[in-house]
């Protein structure tokens, strides 16, 4: 399968990625084998956690990564120094030589477990290192902030992705759109996202659509058809309405407005009411609106709020909702009420304080710019060549890479949720269900655990070996692992505010190794 974006190949990389091939197939060790680790170091948006996202894009990258005749004449003109047998070479590259193992898209990941190890000849898998980086950085970022919204709002409240027009271009409104959905979104305005990716669409109409409307003489047509298929004089129903409830205060442009837009959907009628004056027009209009439309069989959906007192505007329209649906003996009651305007995580915060009667919400701007964590942050990392354990030291002990392939582990507790998550050397022997093992921090000896798991879950799968050997899978599906991950995985982990880091820790094997290539490594100083 083809990339979603046509300009993720081979060309989508730094160009010292490419300068760094060439100077591997100069010096004859282009083939050789190497192990990168592609793993994040801290935590985004202050938190505890992060979301795995991007596997299913940097599969079809691989399928799909060759230089073309294009690609070659146009690097040959940026590196005329070269030699042509290195062009030659290029224009052979494929990943049929290259394995890889992931976690699963969607996965609740943590700092230090590889997301990503790539192993094969150095010089691909260098060429590697910035397209898997560009299709895991974003989307891993954009669904973990997702999460985070679904978790401030709770599991009983829609969220609906608003974005696009505010998003960093195409691709950025896309992914934003495709990785909220993953992170526990309900759906999109998104309409290409949609149709790409099957997320739910939804959306109303603007205010310039209440604002075109001046008279209810502008209305063309006065009738509706009701569910039983009948023609109504639908004005008529909803003026008659209007009058009996006394609302005849209100503007009737907008009244108009949505008459119009009843007729157009009158199983979607959802209308945005905050053009003029929310509580003493939009909503009386709407109100005669709904009601005509129940009158004749429709059941509407609800009001938009999106200026203004969140709080204080949902709370008064739902008293104005239950107050006319009881003296109706209507099912207006049953209408939501969708907010936007500028929704962040600390207005959801002051709103969850203030209380509100919210059911649903629109997020845009706040949500997929990730205003709060402009990047992921994730590296891409050699831990090993020729097969030998390669380690990066630093005095930043954030910096130090953990050498040689490792896989993780997910260890939990009696109680179903996980206590953390081991790494060990592939080819150690992996941990076992109720089998006692010992747990280092990886560069602290002082901090270290017993842990006797009641379940171990491998976080590491084979996902390409010289071809895709992971099916794709569908993006409910990975939303639905990622909504199950959040509700059993322990809150105190999942908050905002002081959350409980996890233990990522490493095997006795392993945390002896990393010490003792940490000591051959080092240069020993002399002082004089």
């Amino acid at each position: 399968m083809k990339p979603t974006n046509k300009l993720v190949n081979p060309m989508l990389t730094d160009f010292y990625q490419i300068t760094m091939s060439y100077a591997y197939w100069k010096a004859g060790v282009h083939e050789e084998e190497a192990v990168f680790d592609l793993f994040f170091r801290k935590n985004p948006f202050r938190g505890e956690f992060a979301i795995y996202a991007g596997l299913e894009e940097k599969l079809r990258l691989f399928e799909n990564f060759h230089f073309t005749d294009d690609h070659i004449a146009y690097l040959r003109e940026q590196m005329p120094q070269c030699e042509k047998g290195f062009f030659d070479w290029l224009k052979s590259v494929d990943c049929s030589k290259m394995k890889v193992y992931a976690l699963k898209e969607g996965t609740i990941s943590f700092p230090r477990v590889p997301l990503m190890r790539v192993e094969g000849p150095i010089a691909v898998a260098q060429m590697l290192e910035t397209p898997t980086l560009t299709l895991t950085n974003y989307p891993s970022l954009m669904t973990t902030n997702a999460a985070k919204y679904r978790l401030a709002v709770g599991f009983d409240k829609g969220l609906v992705e608003f974005g696009l027009r505010r998003a960093q271009g195409p691709d950025g409104g896309i992914s934003a759109s495709r990785y909220s959905y993953m992170g526990g979104f309900d759906g999109t305005s998104n309409v290409l996202a949609g149709y790409l990716f099957g997320v739910p669409i939804a959306g109303t109409h603007a205010h310039s659509y209440v604002q075109s409307f001046m008279d209810i003489k502008d209305l063309k047509d006065y009738t509706l058809a009701g569910a039983d298929g009948k023609l109504h004089d639908f004005v008529k129903v909803v003026l008659e309405i209007r009058a009996e409830l006394g609302f005849n205060y209100t503007n009737e442009g907008e009244l108009a407005s949505f008459i119009a837009y009843a007729q157009a959907f009158p199983r979607g009628f959802l209308a945005l009411v905050d053009t003029y004056d929310t509580l003493k027009s939009g909503v009386p209009n709407f109100v005669c609106v709904a009601l005509g439309l129940l009158k004749i069989g429709y059941r509407p959906i609800g009001i938009r709020l999106d200026s203004g007192d969140l709080s204080y505007l949902s709370k008064g329209t739902r008293r104005m909702l239950n107050e006319i649906g009881a003296r109706t003996n209507s099912d207006l009651s049953k209408c939501l009420i969708l907010a936007s305007n500028e929704i962040n995580r600390n207005v959801l915060s002051s709103l969850n304080q203030q209380g509100h009667d919210i059911d649903t919400f629109g997020i845009g701007t706040h949500l997929v710019t990730c205003d709060d964590q402009p990047a992921m942050g994730c590296v891409y990392k050699l831990v090993e060549s020729k097969g030998i354990p390669r380690i990066k030291l630093s005095q930043e002990l954030s910096k130090i890479t953990i050498p040689g392939k490792k896989e993780a582990y997910r260890l939990l507790g009696g109680d179903g949720y996980s206590l953390l998550d081991l790494m060990i050397r592939v080819g150690d022997a992996p941990p076992k269900p109720a089998e006692r093992v010992l747990c280092h921090h990886p560069f602290d000896h002082t901090k270290r655990v017993y842990v006797a798991p009641s379940k171990v879950i491998p976080l590491h799968h084979c996902v390409w070996d010289g071809k895709r050997v992971h099916p794709e899978v569908l993006l409910n599906e990975s939303r639905d692992y990622v909504l199950n991950q959040l509700r059993s995985t322990r809150g105190d982990h999942l908050r905002d505010i002081n959350p409980t880091p996890y233990k990522v820790s490493v095997s006795e094997e392993l945390f002896n190794y990393v010490y003792h290539l940490w000591t051959e490594e080092s240069p020993v100083s002399e002082l004089k």
